[in-house]
């Protein structure tokens, strides 16, 4: 028997949706000789006003990005343009959780989506292209409503964005559950009140909603 509090499922997207971004960050250390994970601790350093952060709120262009990483991995003693790690961040879409997407669909849960992304590139990571032909437009496509920081200035894990979701929808946050790959993006969605699972794995969510649900989601 389903779960008659949830209404909608929110989901993030690079991570959840796709393989996870990280993977591949630690596939370009590995080639540049890099420490692992240091992209994430670039990332990590000064989180709401570095080079990711103001792109992701598209408050600076891909061109600033690629001269504001680099300044910043100097910093921290390597050498690394943002270019190179734009390249990567396009993940691979788990086809098992775009068929729990229609399962859920069938079931009427409502879907949403809201992602960080970068307004410039092509694949998880960036602003969605709008052709319908595209795998990641066709993925987008499934869900009511989508909110991306790129085109929203705002950006996970401040609460608006959360917000602004359940306005959209209609819906109080405990009628929501949220997904994301990323803690520090689950926390304010617990403290809101939507009910929030993070994804290690695509096993691992789709086992963590089925369980939350009441509702067989094959992984």
């Amino acid at each position: 028997m389903t779960d008659s509090r949830f209404e909608a499922v929110i989901f993030d997207f690079g991570g959840v949706i796709t393989a996870s971004p990280f993977e591949a960050f630690n596939r370009l250390e590995a080639e540049r000789g890099l420490p692992r994970d240091f992209i994430r601790t670039v990332n990590a350093t000064n989180p709401d006003h570095n080079a990711w952060a103001l792109f992701e709120r598209a408050e600076i262009d891909a061109a600033r990005f690629d001269a504001l990483f680099a300044a910043e991995a100097e910093a921290l003693g390597h050498a690394l343009d943002g270019a190179s790690v734009l390249a990567v961040l396009s993940g691979s879409i788990r086809p098992a959780m775009v068929g729990a997407l229609d399962l859920l669909a069938a079931e009427g849960y409502r879907l949403a989506c809201i992602t960080n992304n970068v307004p410039a590139g092509h694949g998880a990571g960036m602003a969605r292209s709008g052709d319908a032909k595209d795998a990641y437009e066709q993925v987008f496509a499934r869900f009511e409503h989508v909110i991306e920081s790129s085109k929203a200035g705002v950006r996970k894990p401040d609460p608006r964005i959360y917000l602004m979701m359940c306005e959209k929808l209609g819906l109080e946050p405990a009628a929501c559950i949220y997904l994301d790959d990323l803690g520090i993006n689950c926390k304010p969605a617990a403290q809101l009140g939507m009910h929030a699972i993070k994804v290690t794995s695509g096993e691992q969510a789709l086992a963590d909603l089925s369980a939350v649900l009441g509702l067989a989601l094959p992984a």
